[in-house]
């Protein structure tokens, strides 16, 4: 799990946890990571909770981490691509292109290396679960978070085509999109002033602010349905936990593996 010292990253790691599962858990910040493991109780002995400081748009980084994670477990079962940043926000023309370039290495680059390292090890077992994390902008416009979204927007299409390439390996992929979370995402929205962000958005956020955003139990049972054996098969979609019906997906494989529905 990528991004998992806080936020949704964190969630998942917990409930993957009390799960009995053994997990991974990365993110740029090892001293969060150090007391999260701290605060986990173990199911069993033998259950294993891995930390590394990892930053996911340095490629050497991953390459050392995945290289000692490797030699601690025997294989990887699911990938859960949650790290990600709002990057630069703004009239596109005011903001830095530097910091354009840096949630794309981050959000897109990132999630599609890790993917890019993993698949041999889910090839050998001829099967495997990858859960992309989407966001706001991967299907619908976002302005003045421009990085951010177009770099979504190029993730969900990489899901969908990877997806092609893996579907006789057993190994199923698909981007989920979470609604809006009440995280420090959004607290980094309301530190903008609205003209920055946009009246519309600044708005719509005070209110989830005020109101409550996505249930967290509502997409880490998603997340959990998708990395689940009863939604084999079902890859190359872009799911949405608020708005798709992913619960019943199961009894709909063959239509929505023939089809474009979910893409």
């Amino acid at each position: 799990i990528t991004g998992a010292s806080q936020g949704i990253g964190l969630e998942i790691a917990k409930h993957f946890y009390d799960l009995n599962a053994n997990v991974i858990l990365l993110a740029r910040n090892k001293r969060k990571l150090i007391q999260i493991k701290k605060n986990l109780k173990k199911k069993n002995s033998a259950q294993k909770i891995i930390i590394e400081k990892c930053d996911v748009s340095k490629t050497k980084n991953v390459d050392k981490v995945l290289s000692r994670v490797l030699t601690e477990i025997k294989g990887i079962d699911i990938l859960i691509n949650n790290a990600g940043i709002y990057g630069p926000k703004g009239k596109f023309e005011n903001i830095s292109w530097q910091e354009i370039k840096k949630t794309f290495e981050i959000n897109m680059f990132g999630s599609i290396y890790l993917i890019k390292k993993i698949i041999p090890y889910l090839k050998k077992k001829n099967n495997g679960k990858i859960i992309q994390m989407s966001g706001g902008g991967g299907a619908s416009p976002l302005p003045f978070f421009s990085a951010y979204a177009t770099s979504k927007a190029a993730i969900v299409r990489f899901t969908e085509n990877i997806s092609e390439e893996l579907r006789d390996y057993k190994i199923d992929i698909n981007a989920i999109a979470p609604g809006p979370v009440n995280t420090k995402m959004l607290d980094e929205v309301l530190k903008e002033k609205p003209i920055t962000v946009g009246i519309k958005f600044y708005n719509k956020s005070l209110k989830q602010k005020k109101e409550g955003g996505t249930s967290i139990k509502k997409i880490l049972d998603c997340i959990e349905y998708f990395s689940h054996k009863k939604s084999n098969g079902i890859s190359g979609k872009l799911i949405s936990v608020l708005w798709d019906d992913w619960k019943k997906f199961h009894k709909s494989k063959k239509e929505l593996k023939n089809s474009d529905i979910g893409t």
